[in-house]
């Protein structure tokens, strides 16, 4: 192993490489070292036409990650699990076509760095049959740009299936808190563990480079080898960052609550305001169980701890994160990805193989676009793809699934009060449209296999059928007519409409512990 500085990873890596990036948004992102290749590309302008591939996300939407590789000449092809934090001059070239872009799930992407480490041909896969990465449908393909086939649609014994085929790896870019003077390197500050150790080793299957941004170096011998999570074997450079180019998430530059080194008590965390929002996550929140394995998605899903907690029934509740996060609070905003107190943190592939097996009894995850047949779109928006990441992965397979959301976005105004809704101002987007931009989640497919399928908004709750959406509950104050049907662009199935529980459109509910004591087992 050898120390170098940022500014010297340029002239490591050569025209035309492809580079496997760890990290997810900022947590564990080699920032420093994407500093350092930028430069050397902006003053050498080598190396050239890079491909980097990345299991989630890569940056903060702003200054960091994937907005160092976004010069003409510089990127040839990106692969990644989710774009949404790529930063508006790598989305530009993606949207302008000048830069080869595809998105695949990012558990599966999770997976093929293991199945590259060990030599196997690829992965293997139902996750994604029926969506756009069908090559029936885009391929994953995010421009016409994109024309080589990623992934194919095979058949084996009998079924459909989409197979990825394992990618070529010359540099894996990586991150962790402390390396030894032999290499080791530790993630004790990390939120997240990832597949930092698959990554190393799909490069070296490769003859491959593998580099490491670290806070510290320390004394051989100073690790604990259980806090190891790549061995030294398999690194070829430490490059040691200054702390504003090693944060903990993109918001928090490190909190031990995220880590398990500090427990923090979770009734101090903020209560959601009484808006849309909080009626949301109160109606989604209905459908929790006790000691059911739940995973959350961002935005309004993630409120459904907080009301939990309000109601005091936090305890009851078995959470889980994609990224390898079990137990304890979620984080919401910048924090996504970390968990207050969490019981364990593992591997994100390891995360997904219980994922993709069923493991999940319910998730709650946000709808942007749904259409008669319960297809959800959340991935694609006016054209600009935004990405899936974990979401068809966790639509897949769990058991029950609760898709949370307003019924109209930009501009919507209500009052919530008095044990009803009152609608001041419609927005101006529908989001039960005739057909979304975009599947990321079949629904009819997911009819066809006899999965639970809740749609929650504001004013009115839909149940999937094999016929398509049903309309069963409305909220206090809506006409039926005029607030519901009046703003969809297809006609749900109407039978025995019930009316949602006024208190939850009171300031205080208490009506989640005696719910959850009756359905509990």
């Amino acid at each position: 192993m050898k120390i170098i500085t940022a500014d010297e990873v340029g002239a490591l890596i050569a025209d035309e490489a492809t580079i496997f990036l760890g990290g997810l948004a900022v947590s564990s992102l080699p920032e420093e070292v994407l500093q350092g290749l930028e430069r050397h590309f902006l003053a050498t302008g080598h190396p050239r036409l890079l491909s980097t591939w990345a299991c989630g996300a890569v940056g903060n939407s702003g200054e960091a990650g994937m907005k160092h590789f976004a010069h003409p000449g510089m990127i040839k092809r990106v692969v990644a699990g989710h774009f949404g934090q790529t930063g508006k001059e790598m989305m530009k070239m993606v949207f302008d076509g000048e830069v080869e872009a595809y998105n695949f799930p990012q558990g599966t992407l999770s997976h093929l760095t293991r199945q590259t480490a060990n030599r196997s041909p690829g992965v293997l896969t139902q996750v994604g049959l029926g969506t756009f990465v069908d090559p029936r449908q885009e391929g994953g393909r995010m421009n016409s740009r994109s024309t080589e086939a990623l992934v194919k649609l095979v058949e084996f014994e009998g079924q459909e299936w989409l197979y990825y085929p394992s990618p070529k790896i010359d540099v894996a870019i990586l991150r962790g808190t402390y390396a030894d003077e032999r290499g080791n390197i530790s993630l004790d500050k990390e939120g997240v563990t990832l597949e930092q150790l698959a990554i190393a080793q799909a490069a070296r299957r490769w003859g491959g480079i593998v580099i490491v941004q670290v806070e510290q170096v320390v004394q051989a011998g100073s690790l604990h080898p259980r806090s190891v999570k790549v061995p030294g074997v398999l690194v070829d450079y430490v490059v040691v960052a200054q702390p504003q180019n090693h944060m903990q998430t993109i918001t928090t530059q490190f909190n031990p609550a995220f880590t398990g080194a500090a427990r923090v008590p979770t009734n101090s965390l903020q209560a959601m305001p009484l808006d849309e929002r909080k009626v949301i996550a109160r109606r989604a929140a209905m459908e929790l169980r006790p000691g059911a394995v739940t995973n959350l998605g961002i935005g309004i899903p993630a409120g459904v701890p907080s009301v939990a907690a309000e109601e005091g029934v936090a305890h009851l509740l078995n959470l889980s994160i994609e990224a390898g996060v079990n137990g304890g609070v979620p984080a919401q905003g910048g924090d996504f990805a970390m968990a207050y107190n969490p019981e364990s943190i593992i591997e994100q592939s390891a995360q997904f193989d219980f994922y993709d097996g069923g493991g999940l009894d319910a998730s709650f995850l946000g709808l942007a676009q749904t259409d008669a047949s319960g297809n959800v779109n959340v991935s694609k928006f006016n054209g600009r793809p935004v990405g899936c990441g974990g979401f068809i992965n966790i639509t897949r397979s769990t058991k029950h699934l609760v898709f949370c959301g307003s019924f109209t976005a930009g501009g919507l105004d209500v009052v919530v009060g008095d044990g009803r809704l009152t609608i001041r101002q419609e927005g101006r987007s529908r989001k039960f449209i005739g057909q979304v931009e975009q599947i990321t989640f079949n629904g009819r497919d997911a009819a066809l296999r006899g999965q639970d399928v809740l749609f929650v908004t504001e004013r009115a709750v839909f149940r999937l059928r094999a016929e398509g959406l049903e309309l069963i509950e409305i909220a206090p104050g809506i006409d039926l007519e005029r607030d519901v049907l009046a703003h969809m662009d297809f006609k749900p199935i109407v039978r025995d409409v019930k009316l949602m529980d006024a208190a939850l459109f009171q300031p205080e509910w208490g009506g989640l512990r005696k719910l959850l004591a009756d359905t509990g087992h």
